[in-house]
């Protein structure tokens, strides 16, 4: 009988997976295949910042796609007019979308259930029309050509396979930051508030501040990713920020299961694929019914796994760990 891995082990083997897997006969035969991997790596960002809102704390967020936006034309604008390297724009991308969660947050997170979901809709529509309206910043409804590629150590990055590995290293970022959250005393406040707000406050938390706190952190994840793919696609225009992202990011979550982090990358690796393949399947008139299988998707996810692909159960996990410790207690007794 073979050992099992443990969890460290298991990410490690798939984090060398990701390294290898652009020199693989598939990856190094098409950049199709490594810009659709590029892509669900993006997503995977989008969907792990996205996650601390209604993963972590259970606020339901439907404008998340205009903090994308925010830190995708903060890149944009910041590289045309100002010549800015990457490593400088990408904090300062972190810091304005931090800084637009907490302008929202702050008289917002007040709201609880449908009303707060309607008022962050409200913000993501309203980034959009502030994009394609003001001409004299964004170029509005004309786009933003012209914005310069990456450049690391005087190498402008170019290729596909560059680009895969710089937002791998993103993921990597993301995913620490994440899965400190998720352990440290911040998280446990946000699992508090997400179980029973009520219970929470009486325990001494303050619903609004950690609240607050979580709707910046995920909005500056949302402000890097678009920080991202304005250097990477090289131009950006307001169509690409539509409500539809906020949803698709929203659905990666639910599919592949609320507040783990493991399953939400899960989630993106499998849907943003399955978008291509469909682009591959189906005519080009009737691309749009993609829209449907994904609906049909998870309507049988509800249905038979609402929990997601991989659910989280912080519960079952404190069990868990409280059993080890006793475990390992008895055995340094004997």
């Amino acid at each position: 009988m073979m050992p099992k891995m443990s969890p460290r082990w298991k990410l490690a083997a798939i984090f060398v997976l990701a390294l290898l897997l652009p020199w693989l006969p598939l990856g190094a035969s098409t950049n199709y295949f490594l810009r659709v991997l590029t892509t669900a790596i993006l997503y995977m960002i989008l969907a792990l910042g996205l996650n601390i809102v209604p993963g972590f704390t259970g606020l339901l967020d439907l404008g998340y796609v205009g903090f994308y936006g925010i830190g995708a034309y903060t890149a944009g604008l910041l590289t045309i007019h100002y010549d800015l390297s990457f490593w400088v724009i990408l904090p300062l991308a972190a810091l304005n979308g931090a800084l637009w969660g907490i302008l929202l947050g702050a008289p917002t997170l007040r709201l609880t259930g449908d009303y707060f979901a309607i008022v962050t809709f409200g913000f993501s529509e309203l980034v959009v029309l502030v994009i394609r309206n003001e001409l004299w910043l964004t170029r509005g409804p004309m786009g933003l050509p012209g914005i310069s590629p990456p450049v690391i150590f005087g190498h402008p990055i170019k290729l596909e396979w560059e680009f895969y590995y710089l937002v791998l290293l993103l993921l990597m970022f993301v995913m620490l930051v994440s899965t400190r959250l998720e352990d440290s005393r911040l998280g446990r406040a946000w699992f508090a508030i997400r179980e029973d707000e009520i219970a929470a406050q009486c325990c001494g938390i303050n619903l609004i501040r950690y609240k607050i706190i979580a709707f910046a952190i995920s909005a500056s994840i949302g402000a890097m990713g678009g920080a991202f793919f304005a250097r990477w696609f090289k131009f950006i225009h307001p169509d690409m920020f539509k409500f539809w992202e906020s949803i698709l990011i929203l659905c990666l979550i639910v599919f592949g299961g609320m507040g783990s982090i493991t399953g939400t990358m899960l989630g993106a690796l499998i849907l943003i694929p399955l978008s291509e393949i469909l682009r591959a399947a189906l005519p080009q008139a009737m691309f749009s019914a993609r829209y449907l299988i994904y609906g049909l998707i998870l309507v049988l996810m509800m249905r038979w796994r609402p929990a997601g692909l991989i659910p989280f159960d912080r519960a079952q996990e404190s069990k868990a760990a409280r059993i080890k410790q006793r475990l390992a207690t008895l055995g340094s007794k004997e």
